[in-house]
């Protein structure tokens, strides 16, 4: 019998190959690819709420008949229209409204009956409905009527995202018919003994019962099955990379001797507790002849770099060779250059520590000097971008690689770096902060460390927010600030200036500030769309005081450190997301002054108000991963490049915590007793985790 997986979704009745494309842009290329496509919410349609029983606030839904509706146009915006209709049930009346949508019009008719969900309020003195989503209930003598009525009345119902030009009631018709025709022939690839062990449906009565639940108790149940099975398939991966890695043989670095000492000697502060705890589990680590895969997360300005300074020099005093790879040439400029002065400033045998620097923007002779310099062993620290990935680098004798900004690169980028080397250890950096226990879950083939608080003396950094009709004051205040000799930056989310959006780009705003209220300072831009060698030669006059602003885009967002800079503008505020917010927020506060950041916005959903709250209340990072996770889910906060997360269509890592663990414990416990799912009850699971990752087949599942 043909897998539900390798039948194409145009072979299902009513889809067919016109509309295969639509059902494509939704993810659904295969049969069991629309068993999988699961409800965004349900109605109970086993009992609707009466318009009587509506108050002012609440979300209901309704089942009405429309006597009356009626089209206008908006008088405050041209073109902008509005259709309404006046619904009713035997208990009394109440009215919807749809903006922008004039073909409702003539899609309504009197008499015509609904079901109507949505949000109640009150405006000009009677209850409406404000763009409610609504389904319009089949005649009994149509063809989609009464034969199906029970998936659609009477009980609770699925509501779907649906493809362009497909209705609720015939995409549960479909749902319906692959349930019918396709569910035995599915396999159920959770081995008996995990289900059994924490207590889960099967696989068949999980789908049935996701998309059409007996009730609420078995949706609930359908619900914990199909999220563990996501968490276990994104767990499995990471327990097998964490199991490969301890078999092999790694280096055991001298983690104790003169350059490291010598370097702790001469920093001119004392490094925090938290500094010291994470090197202290590294430290551990590299004296193991394991290969050490470390993830490093911290705040902005917690002192991630100078932790990773310390540990290339465990390695470099054992003779191994460092590779420091930056998501960005002026990061990866910025750390040559600090570490470069640290180690000329200490004098003695750190001075004669051989660095280079290897970006893209290097000749083709420069590359190939350094090349050369690397392979030989004549570099004992090498810091660059993407270009320490090329072919043409070899090292001699790598024994550490640092990663920075780790969420800047693929999977497949930060696999290639250590494979220069014999199993070099492995030290990944992160600004992002993530709340410990998830952090732990995801990042399973990691170990973690976590710098959780600032060095002392670092000065305030006063946040706050300013709309549009206000953001004047925010500009004296940037004014005041490059009077008492600091710099200011001011960031725009979008290059060009987007009538769509309509939100002044970074540009426009140059120029307009050039002659306007910043006419009397030297301003400066900076934007992804410029050249290297010119984002370098803009930053490095910011650097050198020879610019007052910088207009920038969110190219400033990684590690570009200027202690001078006092006063960050956000333009828009309510374009970032909180993370993003944060990490800009970073890039001022990084000397002795006091700080501003300053969020000019016009925020109008209720997420962006609370991101916008949230970056006014708290500074900690940690606190804001926290707030950012329950504003956004986890799918948003951790963006695509975080592989595996995407793949997470129903779990939620943040309210499923508990599940995710446990899926993590089992996971675990099947690859240690069977690494490469070979025995007879692992061989369905192997089937399903290589579908849904084949990349993972010729580095983990051999043998």
């Amino acid at each position: 019998m043909e897998k539900p997986n390798d039948i194409p979704i145009r072979y299902l009745k009513g889809v067919g190959p016109k509309r295969e494309k639509t059902f494509n842009k939704i993810g659904v290329y295969s049969i069991e690819d629309l068993l999988y496509y699961f409800p965004r919410r349900y109605e109970d349609r086993a009992q609707f709420s009466r318009i009587a029983d509506l108050k002012e606030g609440g979300v209901y839904t309704i089942k009405a008949n429309i006597v009356a509706r009626g089209q206008r146009r908006s008088f405050r915006r041209r073109g902008f229209s509005i259709v309404e209709a006046a619904v009713t049930d035997e208990t009394g009346i109440v009215y919807c409204i749809w903006f922008n949508q004039p073909y409702l019009h003539e899609y309504f008719k009197a008499g015509q009956g609904l079901i109507l969900y949505g949000k109640v309020e009150r405006y000009a003195g009677r209850l409406q409905m404000s763009s409610p989503e609504f389904e319009i209930i089949a005649d009994h003598g149509q063809e989609e009527g009464a034969q199906d009525e029970s998936l659609h009345m009477g009980r609770i119902v699925p509501v779907y995202s649906l493809p362009s030009g497909v209705g609720q009631r015939s995409f549960r018709r479909l749902i319906k018919l692959v349930l019918d025709e396709h569910l035995t022939s599915l396999n159920d690839f959770l081995p008996y003994d995990v289900r059994a062990r924490n207590n889960l449906l099967n696989l068949a009565k999980s789908l049935v019962n996701i998309h059409f639940p007996e009730n609420q108790e078995s949706q609930k149940e359908a619900y914990k099955r199909l999220s563990f099975e996501e968490f276990l398939l994104f767990q499995l991966p990471l327990a097998l990379r964490k199991l490969k890695r301890q078999e092999k043989n790694g280096i055991a670095h001298t983690v104790e001797g003169d350059l490291v000492n010598a370097f702790i000697k001469k920093l001119p502060f004392r490094l925090t507790a938290a500094q010291l705890s994470a090197l202290a589990e590294i430290k551990a680590d590299m004296y193991k002849p394991q290969v050490m895969q470390r993830l490093l997360q911290g705040d902005v300005g917690s002192g991630k770099t100078v932790v990773a300074v310390i540990v290339s020099l465990m390695a470099i005093q054992g003779g191994y060779q460092v590779a420091f790879m930056a998501p960005t040439e002026i990061l990866a400029r910025q750390h040559y250059e600090n570490i470069a002065q640290r180690f000329a400033m200490a004098g003695g045998a750190l001075s004669h520590i051989h660095m280079a620097l290897l970006t893209s923007s290097g000749g083709k002779r420069e590359k190939e000097r350094l090349s050369k310099q690397i392979n030989d062993g004549k570099l004992d620290m090498v810091l660059g971008t993407h270009a320490l990935l090329e072919e043409a680098i070899e090292f001699k004798s790598l024994g550490l690689v640092i990663i920075d900004e780790q969420h800047k690169f693929g999977v497949g980028q930060r696999a290639l770096l250590p494979k220069k080397g014999l199993n070099p250890d492995v030290l990944i950096m992160t600004a992002t902060p993530i709340p410990r226990t998830l952090a732990i879950t995801l990042y399973g083939d990691l170990d973690i460390s976590v710098i959780n608080e600032l060095p002392p003396g670092r000065p305030a950094i006063t946040t706050m927010h300013f709309t549009q009709m206000t953001k004047r004051s925010a500009y004296t205040i940037a004014r005041e600030q490059m009077r008492q000799g600091n710099q200011v930056y001011i960031v725009y989310p979008v290059i060009e200036e987007s009538y769509a959006l309509d939100i002044a780009g970074a540009k426009k705003m140059y120029e307009q500030f050039k002659s306007g209220d910043f006419k009397d300072f030297r301003l400066g831009l900076i934007h992804g769309k410029l050249k290297k060698e010119e984002q370098d030669a803009v930053m490095l006059k910011f650097r050198n005081k020879e610019l007052d602003l910088l207009v920038a885009t969110t190219i400033l967002e990684v590690g570009i450190d200027v202690p001078s800079a006092t006063c960050m503008i956000i333009q828009h505020a309510e374009r970032f997301g909180l993370s993003q917010l944060h990490q800009l927020r970073g890039r001022v506060g990084r000397g002795v002054n006091a700080s501003f950041c300053l969020l000019i916005s016009e925020a109008k959903t209720e997420e962006s108000k609370a991101r916008l709250e949230a970056m006014v209340k708290y500074r900690d990072g940690f606190h804001i991963a926290e707030e950012d996770l329950k504003i956004r889910g986890p799918g948003e906060f951790f963006g695509s490049r975080q592989h595996g997360l995407n793949e997470l269509k129903i779990g939620n890592p943040l309210t499923q915590m508990h599940l995710l663990k446990t899926a993590r414990e089992e996971a675990i416990r099947l690859t240690e007793h069977d690494p490469g799912l070979k025995e007879r009850n692992s061989l369905a699971l192997k089937e399903k985790l290589l579908q849904r990752f084949p990349e993972y087949k010729k580095f983990m599942l051999t043998g």
